[in-house]
């Protein structure tokens, strides 16, 4: 028989297909989460884990990644589901718990008013999540300072950091973001991102295939004119015309050049091609006799 009289495959059908393409889903999570965790030095033998579960489909995958990674992972590390419940009127208290509990996790739930505190302290209409956002990190990190936690996961992702390089660049004229790894001001906490390399796109495909019980956050969700929803507009609109974008800009931000860049004190501007020892004069010599209606200010 020839190859063209063969019978043609029966195609899959509906759910099996989508079964397959959720297992290649998680099979490339797994991977990126773990090549983070490799590169970035995240996860050490014996490390206990807090995981910050806020009910959104980043935590959860998170979670849930860390889970499938911890079976099979080359350390020792412990997984632990921690949530701020922050008393937002109607959320629903009984949802992560119920959730937990059914995929066997160790988890622990903080209370802790913290919606109210926003509430009378921002005026209505005003950002909330500066605040809200100070409050619940310090719920957290006392939290976990008290029962020995070594590492602090969260749920941002890719797009989260490169929405954070522009939310710096254009709003405080400074290029930081949001690293994959840090440690806290005061030095006792060290803060990993393990979905560093993740899409969010992939994520939202990941939350659906597995059935997470999300639960929205109405505290700030409602608020459209933040800042950091006109800098994700903006990436939206860039990748839709020039798909590839994002992932060029999030690769950019592991491969800095500071000798191409204007920052004195990441790169020796004053000693390259310097010319003898003598000390060269500073701004304050350059611009003496300048009228000071003549500097830009």
């Amino acid at each position: 028989m020839r190859a063209l009289d063969l019978p043609l495959a029966e195609p899959l059908p509906r759910a099996q297909r989508r079964k397959r393409e959720a297992d290649k889903l998680g099979k490339r999570l797994r991977h990126q989460v773990g090549r983070a965790i490799a590169d970035f030095g995240m996860i050490e033998d014996g490390d206990k884990v807090m995981v910050c579960l806020s009910g959104g489909k980043d935590s959860y995958t998170l979670l849930d990644v860390l889970l499938q990674l911890q079976k099979k992972a080359p350390v020792e590390f412990s997984v632990t589901a921690v949530n701020l419940d922050q008393k937002q009127p109607g959320f629903p208290e009984h949802v992560l718990p119920d959730y937990l509990r059914s995929i066997g996790v160790d988890f622990h739930i903080i209370e802790q008013d913290t919606y109210s505190v926003v509430s009378r302290v921002i005026p209505e209409g005003k950002t909330m999540c500066s605040l809200c956002s100070r409050l619940r990190r310090g719920a957290l990190y006392t939290y976990a300072a008290a029962n020995g936690f070594t590492k602090i996961a969260l749920g941002h992702h890719r797009d989260d950091l490169v929405n954070t390089f522009f939310l710096n660049l254009f709003f405080h004229a400074k290029l930081g973001g949001m690293p994959p790894k840090l440690l806290s001001d005061d030095g006792r906490h060290v803060v990993i991102r393990p979905l560093a390399y993740v899409r969010e796109a992939d994520i939202e495909a990941h939350a659906e295939a597995r059935g997470f019980p999300i639960i929205p956050c109405n505290l700030c969700g409602s608020q459209e004119n933040l800042q950091r929803k006109q800098v994700k507009r903006m990436l939206e609109a860039w990748e839709r015309e020039t798909p590839g974008r994002v992932e060029q800009i999030a690769r950019a931000l592991g491969d800095i050049r500071p000798s191409q860049l204007s920052d004195p004190n990441l790169f020796d501007f004053i000693a390259l091609g310097k010319r003898g020892d003598t000390a060269l004069p500073d701004a304050h010599a350059w611009l003496a006799g300048t009228p000071e209606g003549d500097v830009d200010a």
